[in-house]
């Protein structure tokens, strides 16, 4: 059976709670947009793909249900108020602000329309956060099939198999299905040519621990977890021959936000003449920024790295400082930026995205 993070249908939406893996596999319902706030700031659901479905898609529930109204103009507004609420549960990953503009942008246009009504509006939403899931894994899919095939180009042009460290959970637990930078380990493994990945823990939430090793098992997909410590020992001795992260963010200079630790790792790849590839769906990427010192990088709870599932393991007193993303720069990324459009350098990026989605809100 399939892996999948989220379930919906028409009216009904469902997560798997992502803060009880591995040791339980529950789904729990998400019957609002209020629901969906709240299980997208506990990180019950995470991923920024993911982010802007369950958000999207709960308004799609909430206006199956009737809300909004009355009146075309009155229902493009109530979208507007709901989408912008949803982009402050977790500021810094792009998918679900780019999703809230565009989503508003068209449930505005249907409200303007000669002979608008209210209906015609609820199902342009509805139908447009509906299509979303069937385009994210999609697009993954893709991501997937270039990110390996390039890789396979840079680092084993004679043939053979490679072995690929990867940082967080980027697989099918925060996208629709396939994942990006796990979705191009897991095309490497399909085409028999993955050796192993390496997956770091990823304090202070462990989603490599949890969820992608979880992935990793479920697959059959030959890994081995290491502590975030460990990746550089790793890259000088275990045969890494590139690393491949996802992306929360990237601005138009090919800066890129992600999960903690993701700017060591690319150091540490670059002093060993490793190939660093960024995967994430041109939905991730954000022209409108010009630099990383642009991002707005969220802080989370100090309880969360002081605790564990509610125990405390740090000395009492202590301060604590918990960004949950940190921004790569561009020159780091030295392998590519892999999109469901083609892999870039990250100088390219701009202009390739710019002309390829001229018309999609970039």
């Amino acid at each position: 059976m399939a892996l999948e993070s989220i379930r919906y249908e028409p009216g009904s939406l469902q997560v798997l709670n992502q803060l009880l893996l591995p040791q339980q596999s529950r789904y729990e319902a998400v019957g609002s947009v209020q629901q969906a706030w709240e299980a997208i700031r506990a990180m019950k659901v995470r991923g920024a793909p993911a982010i802007a479905l369950v958000g999207c898609l709960s308004l799609a529930v909430e206006l199956r249900s009737g809300a909004g109204g009355p009146g075309p103009a009155e229902l493009a507004a109530f979208v507007r108020d709901r989408l912008s609420l949803l982009v402050t549960a977790r500021p810094t990953a792009v998918n679900m602000a780019r999703a809230a503009r565009d989503l508003g942008d068209a449930a505005a246009r249907e409200a303007a329309r000669d002979g608008a009504t209210e209906e015609a509006v609820r199902e342009r939403v509805i139908c447009y956060a509906e299509d979303m899931l069937e385009k994210d894994l999609r697009d993954n899919r893709s991501i997937g099939d270039l990110g390996a095939h390039h890789l396979l180009d840079r680092a084993a042009p004679q043939g053979g198999k490679v072995t690929v460290l990867t940082h967080c959970n980027t697989g099918t637990l925060a996208t629709a299905g396939y994942g990006t930078a796990l979705g191009v380990i897991r095309s490497l493994h399909e085409l028999g040519r993955l050796e192993r990945a390496f997956c770091t823990e990823t304090r202070p939430y462990n989603q490599g621990a949890r969820l992608t090793a979880f992935e990793l098992v479920y697959e059959g997909i030959p890994a081995t977890l290491i502590a975030d410590s460990m990746a550089a020992a790793a890259m000088a001795h275990r045969g890494v021959s590139a690393v491949i992260v996802g992306a929360d963010r990237v601005v138009a200079n090919g800066d890129t936000a992600n999960k903690v630790g993701t700017y060591q790792l690319a150091i540490a790849a670059k002093h060993h003449g490793i190939p660093f590839y960024v995967a994430a769906p041109s939905s991730s990427c954000d022209l409108r920024l010009e630099t990383g010192q642009d991002i707005v990088i969220e802080e989370r709870p100090g309880h969360e790295l002081t605790d564990i599932n509610g125990v405390r393991i740090a000395a009492p007193g202590i301060g604590v400082w918990n960004p949950a993303f940190d921004v790569t720069p561009h020159d780091l990324i030295t392998g590519g930026i892999i999109t469901e459009l083609g892999v870039f350098a990250p100088k390219e990026l701009r202009a390739a995205l710019s002309t390829t989605l001229s018309g999609a809100g970039t």
